[in-house]
This record gives structure tokens, sequence and C-alpha cells, in this order.
């Protein structure tokens, strides 16, 4: 996104980019996810009950920050990829204009004005 004469501008294929890349990397953690084996070793009588406890509750608190995280990246790509939907209709309505007015306009030389 650079700075343009009238705010912010972009390229479609940027925020197309972005978004599947936010994508890809709510896959790749919900995939790195804590392994479930990992707290069952840690039970009773395996472990002392205080850590079990401990990592039984870890284990929870990871899991729904987990969760939180790849529904906002999920989230944030969705929004991303319709925000360079409707850059590029609003980009396809500009053409438009600019194609209705080389095609209709006519050229009035100065001294005919």
């Amino acid at each position: 996104m650079t700075t343009g004469p009238g705010g912010f501008s972009a390229r479609a294929e940027s925020l197309d980019g972005s978004s599947h890349l936010l994508n890809e990397l709510a896959g790749l953690l919900y995939a790195g996810r804590m392994d479930g084996e990992n707290a069952t070793q840690c039970r009773v009588p395996r472990a002392h009950p205080q850590v079990a406890e401990a990592v039984e509750d870890f284990a929870r608190y990871a899991q729904d920050q987990y969760g939180d995280l790849v529904t906002l990246l999920s989230a944030l790509s969705t929004k991303l990829q319709s925000t360079g939907n409707a850059y590029v209709k609003a980009d396809a309505d500009a053409q438009r204009a600019m194609d209705d007015l080389l095609d209709k306009g006519r050229y009035v030389a100065p001294e005919d004005r």
C-alpha cells in the first residue's frame, strides 16, 4: 500500500496475495496446535497431581488461544479478500468511465468553444 494524492492506494494483486498468506498462516497454525498426546502423558499417575493440573490448564488455554488466533486470521483474510474485490470493482468502474469518455467524447478545438 502506498500513499497517493487522495490518500491511500493499493494494488489488487497485493491485497489478494496478502489474504491468501493470512489464510495459509491460519492453516499452518491450526496444523501446529498442541498435540493432545502431550497433555495425556502428564496425567496422574504418570505425573504429580499438581503438574497434571498445571499441564491441563495450559493445554486448555493453548487450545483456546490457537482457536481464537486461527479464527481471527481467517476472518482477516476474508475481510482483506473482500476489500480487494471491492477495490477491483472500483477500479473497473473508473476504467468504464474512462472508456465512456474515450468512446462518447468528441474533440472541440479551443477556438470553436
